[in-house]
């Protein structure tokens, strides 16, 4: 019944910009924190950024600190990550989670998040 569904990522070079979405349904998008994370091939999922279901608490990992914005538009029961200054090191598939339930110190463990998306990937190229 849940279901999130990534959209806008591709190929784009190093330096370029990208702006992720995240579409939500079968859940009440108000009151869930929505986290952003990412997998590149070989490597552990990776926290990007998380914001609370107010929207007024955003945080982003360093590795991504200053580039990348998480917001939200709770009207459209969206979710949205801005990315800019794309590195290679950033290539990996993007996830976006949700979860009602998450306390301060989870916000970056993607095992606490109960709802995930397909994922969309982004290739940045050098």
């Amino acid at each position: 019944q849940v279901q999130l569904v990534e959209y806008g990522g591709g190929l784009v070079q190093a330096g370029g910009s990208l702006r992720l979405s995240c579409a939500a349904s079968g859940l009440t998008f108000r009151s869930v924190a929505v986290g952003w994370f990412r997998q590149a091939p070989g490597k552990e999922r990776e926290f990007v950024a998380v914001v609370s279901r107010g929207g007024s608490i955003t945080i982003v990992a360093d590795s991504v600190k200053g580039r990348f914005t998480i917001s939200r538009d709770n009207a459209k029961n969206t979710g949205s990550l801005q990315m800019n200054s794309l590195k290679p090191e950033d290539t990996a598939v993007y996830y976006c989670a949700a979860d009602y339930n998450i306390g301060t110190s989870q916000r970056s463990d993607g095992k606490k998040y109960d709802y995930w998306g397909q994922g969309t990937q982004v290739t940045v190229s050098s």
